[in-house]
């Protein structure tokens, strides 16, 4: 079986807990923050994944990173499965899947706004405004800074690309008159 469509499994299952519960968001973020510890980590993901440690120890050592991190019994609970199972390393992967279920069951997208300089506020709320109006959905934006854009906005929601950056702007000049 492929490892997206574990991921995805395991995602849907956590989010009928969740939303059963309905402590799907609180879910959602710790599960991203055990994934992330994990990922960060490349020691504590192999000392969890070799099984030349036994189960007891991996189990134990799960079980204090748990405690740290003060994660719900729910997702304690998970992540000793997935240990038990042999997928731990899935994790990172369930994180993912996991928080895309929990955006679309809360009516949510997320944009990637690129620009080369930070937002003023005002620009950021007419920008979420525009992209709320355009999907129908409220909008988390994720700002990142690339400073090879020169100026102007790249805009990601999904697959789809919104690309007002200079640069393209350049680049296409460029094509058109080395074309001519």
């Amino acid at each position: 079986m492929i490892a997206g469509s574990i991921a995805r499994r395991y995602a849907k299952a956590l989010l009928e807990i969740g939303v059963a519960n309905k402590t799907f968001d609180a879910l959602n973020r710790e599960v991203e923050n055990a994934a992330s510890t994990f990922a960060s980590s490349q020691e504590l993901a192999t000392a969890l994944d070799n099984p030349i440690f036994p189960l007891s120890k991996r189990k134990g050592l799960l079980e204090e990173i748990a405690r740290r991190l003060a994660l719900s019994k729910v997702v304690r609970n998970f992540l000793l499965l997935l240990l038990e199972r042999g997928r731990i390393t899935a994790l990172p992967a369930i994180a993912r899947e996991l928080r895309a279920l929990v955006d679309q069951h809360a009516g949510r997208v997320r944009a990637r706004i690129s620009t080369a300089r930070p937002l003023a506020a005002s620009v950021e709320a007419r920008l979420k405004a525009a992209l709320e109006k355009r999907t129908g959905k409220a909008v988390i934006i994720e700002k990142v800074e690339d400073p090879s854009l020169l100026g102007g906005i790249v805009t990601q929601i999904g697959d789809l690309v919104y690309d007002g950056s200079v640069r393209t702007q350049l680049q296409n000049l460029r094509q058109q008159l080395l074309a001519d």
